[in-house]
């Protein structure tokens, strides 16, 4: 991939941290070639880039895959795919749309466990055609699973803007965000409102798509919605008819590290030791049942977010996890 001289700088420090802000998930290297960057791009392998120091230990489980290995790897038992990272939560759901005919209109009540909104903009573009991949050039459709796997995989969609090409595609959705403190600590309610994001690397001044949350005075869930909540009952209120999706950032539950190298310095941190981890395991799985959403949940994604959650709590928590909800796993 090559880019003019002059959409990166010249310094190194700055040129980096650019393209780290803009590929987010992938590490990309500029090398100067004839007067243009050469870009290349790789899923980060070396133990500078992960904060968590357990995280290799605990690969071993997942077939003892590199570091470079951890953004692929998946895999599915029942209606739950388990991930290291959340990306695939799209891919996911969209083999569900494509298995069960979804029409657009369809009101879908999605229960999104996370620390983050995952409302990013995509690196996609808005053409005449359609969505279009900007690094690799090829189309991307909601509804041909592969292509949207195909942009997993080339970063143009990543593990903080999955959730915006669906609720782009499925404009009814209620979204309830489960979240703790020190992020979220009230129930707020906003409409999803469809935006565009210009781009400013690949393709400077195309149109990305994005979404916006505008705050409601009123309140409320229902169609076209997003709940934030702390709060297990709010949480679950008043949820309609339709099918749910279920979305589980295990960072929901402890985000030692949010990613950052710095997190030690961090005085306000979500980091509560693994027995309250546990028991918030539980007590989410309670709640759903509770509710009668269980058998509702068409398809589930469960996401260890490696430099988030801790890696010495990925097996006991998912080990409970599989317990409260075992019929998922069936």
């Amino acid at each position: 991939m090559l880019l003019p001289k002059d959409r990166l700088p010249t310094d190194r420090h700055a040129r980096h941290g650019r393209l780290r802000d803009y590929f987010c998930d992938k590490d990309a290297t500029a090398t100067e070639v004839d007067g243009m960057w050469r870009l290349e791009l790789g899923w980060p392998a070396g133990i500078e880039r992960h904060v968590d120091p357990r995280i290799v230990d605990e690969l071993i489980a997942w077939d003892g895959i590199g570091l470079g290995g951890m953004a692929m790897a998946r895999r599915r038992s029942g209606r739950v795919l388990t991930a290291l990272y959340d990306t695939w939560t799209l891919p996911s759901w969209t083999e569900w749309v494509a298995r069960a005919g979804v029409p657009s209109d369809e009101p879908i009540t999605i229960l999104h466990l996370d620390d983050h909104r995952d409302l990013g903009s995509p690196r996609l573009s808005i053409t005449d055609a359609g969505l279009v991949d900007l690094i690799t050039g090829k189309s991307f459709d909601i509804r041909d699973p592969d292509s949207v796997l195909a942009s997993c995989a080339s970063g143009a969609v990543g593990m903080g803007s999955f959730l915006t090409p669906f609720l782009r595609a499925f404009p009814n959705c209620d979204v309830r965000q489960l979240g703790q403190a020190p992020k979220i600590t009230a129930t707020e309610d906003y409409s999803v409102v469809q935006d565009i994001h210009a781009d400013d690397l690949l393709r400077p001044g195309a149109q990305r798509p994005a979404v916006r949350l505008d705050p409601l005075s009123d309140g409320g869930t229902g169609p076209g919605r997003y709940r934030a909540t702390a709060d297990l009952a709010d949480w679950l209120a008043d949820i309609g008819p339709g099918p749910v999706l279920l979305h589980v950032d295990m960072d929901y539950f402890n985000n030692r590290y949010d990613g950052d190298g710095d997190w030690p310095d961090r005085v306000r941190r979500h980091d509560p030791p693994l027995d309250i981890v546990l028991a918030k395991v539980d007590a989410v799985a309670a709640a759903m049942r509770s509710a009668g959403l269980v058998e509702r949940i068409q398809d589930a994604v469960v996401a260890f977010s490696p430099g988030f959650f801790p890696a010495e709590m990925w097996q006991p928590a998912e080990l409970r996890l599989r317990d409260g909800l075992a019929e998922l796993y069936g």
